[in-house]
């Protein structure tokens, strides 16, 4: 019988702990300022963001546009995307507090229902996505990790993988607009 030494023990269990951490909301709990989505996700935000390969390679760059309303449990996002080759994209997600930190979202590209976790300075968020790619729809699935910086600055790295293969990542900072006039044009 073959038994693994020390060493290879090490590894294994490095590489659960970090594949267990990003994804479990625990780890953020004690993390400030605490995230609070119904406040954060009011009224407008900017954001910038870009879409790199799984290379690391700038795919595409873009700005959103976000104007944010709820009504009790229920939230809107409508999103405006402006795309770095002059394409334009738009987006509604209706978010739905489901529960002390817990959230769920849809919109007319995601396929199902988004789930998110509030913990600490985080959103945690999963959903899968309908990207046209040429003529086709690929169904994508996000990882995102939303960290909350101030009471104006939200960071999101978000995973992209199809099949449990990454494909890539996109990176945003959202800026939440005091008096509601956007940097942005449309």
């Amino acid at each position: 019988m073959r038994t693994l030494k020390l060493p290879g023990l090490l590894l294994i269990a490095t590489l659960l702990s970090s594949c267990a951490s990003y994804s479990d909301p625990a780890v953020y709990a004690k993390e400030q300022p605490t995230l609070d989505v119904q406040n954060y996700f009011n009224g407008t935000l900017d954001a910038w963001g870009m879409f790199q390969d799984r290379s690391g390679k700038i795919v595409k760059r873009f700005t959103v546009v976000i104007v944010c309303k709820w009504n009790g449990d229920t939230g809107t996002l409508d999103e405006s995307f402006s795309y770095s080759d002059g394409s334009k994209q738009k987006r509604i997600w209706t978010l739905k507090k489901t529960g002390d930190n817990s959230f769920t979202g849809t919109a007319a590209d995601v396929v199902g229902e988004a789930k998110g976790v509030v913990s600490g300075n985080t959103l945690h968020w999963n959903y899968v996505l309908s990207l046209p790619v040429g003529d086709s729809i690929y169904h994508v699935s996000f990882d995102d990790l939303m960290v909350l910086m101030d009471d104006k600055t939200m960071l999101n790295r978000a995973a992209m993988s199809k099949f449990g293969i990454g494909l890539g990542s996109v990176t945003l900072s959202f800026t939440k607009i005091a008096d509601g006039k956007t940097g942005q044009v449309n």
